[in-house]
């Protein structure tokens, strides 16, 4: 399937590593320019230089979106590189640090939560919508967690964070589809990535089940994070919808929240 994304221009923020480098690859191979974000220089060079040596076209921007100087220069160098951004797939955030709870959570943390997964996005889309409306087209893409949508009782900031971007994707959806502009949310269940991996290795290590990845992968699928289908999923599968909802040939979603989970969470859409 020809998914129409020859030439257009997107930026992935976040994507030097894990789902946001596999979404960067996966558009660039669909024709896409990409501009790969980060704030590690050598990490986002090494991901774009990868998608060039693959025949691709990318460029790479470094800044951090928490900050309001660094989230202006990555925006400026993004416009300086390509000239403009058809796509904007906003997928920087986290949360690397211990999961929070309702006791063991400082203020402090929750700020930087929603600095980190939620107000990051905003100044990006502060900056990005209103040229999307100038071109008269633009596709965003904001990716979530199903803890958004189901949350527990632990990493409860950042799912937080994460279920304000959910609210804001309707809302922006309402407001710039007169312009040619779709805004949806993917929302990504259990995922192997960089991060998946080290919170996986110290469950395995904390209960004893040795340092084989792919019995630690299966024995954490199966105790921590079930799925109904019976294993955790792989970078690609997000970046294959994402870039579905990218293309023109996705103009009839809007508004969206579509979870690629696994069954992970169990409440109706």
């Amino acid at each position: 399937m020809d998914l129409q994304l020859k030439d257009k221009v997107a930026l992935i923020t976040g994507s030097s590593s894990g789902i946001g480098a596999s979404i960067a690859k996966t558009l660039a191979r669909e024709g896409a320019t990409v501009i790969v974000h980060g704030r590690n220089a050598d990490r986002t060079k090494r991901v774009a230089d990868g998608i060039s040596e693959q025949g691709g076209k990318a460029f790479g921007v470094i800044g951090d979106l928490t900050e309001e100087a660094g989230a202006k220069g990555v925006i400026e160098e993004a416009f300086k590189a390509a000239g403009r951004i058809d796509i904007l797939v906003n997928n920087a955030g986290g949360t690397d640090a211990a999961p929070v709870t309702w006791e063991s959570g400082s203020l402090a943390d929750w700020k930087e939560k929603f600095e980190q997964n939620f107000f990051s996005a905003i100044r990006v889309l502060q900056a990005v919508l209103p040229q999307m409306k100038t071109l008269g087209w633009g596709r965003v893409v904001q990716i979530s967690t199903g803890l958004a949508t189901q949350p527990g009782t632990f990493m409860v900031d950042y799912a937080a964070a994460k279920a304000a971007m959910n609210n804001t994707t309707v809302s922006l959806a309402k407001e710039f589809a007169k312009f040619g502009i779709t805004i949806n949310t993917v929302s990504p269940g259990p995922i192997v990535t960089p991060a998946f991996e080290r919170v996986a290795r110290g469950v395995a290590e904390a209960n004893g089940w040795g340092n084989d990845w792919d019995e630690i992968e299966k024995r954490f699928a199966e105790e921590s994070v079930s799925t109904s289908v019976g294993r955790v999923g792989r970078v690609e599968e997000i970046a294959n919808a994402v870039a579905f909802l990218a293309s023109p040939l996705a103009g009839f979603i809007n508004g969206a929240n579509l979870r690629i989970d696994g069954g992970f969470v169990t409440s109706v859409n």
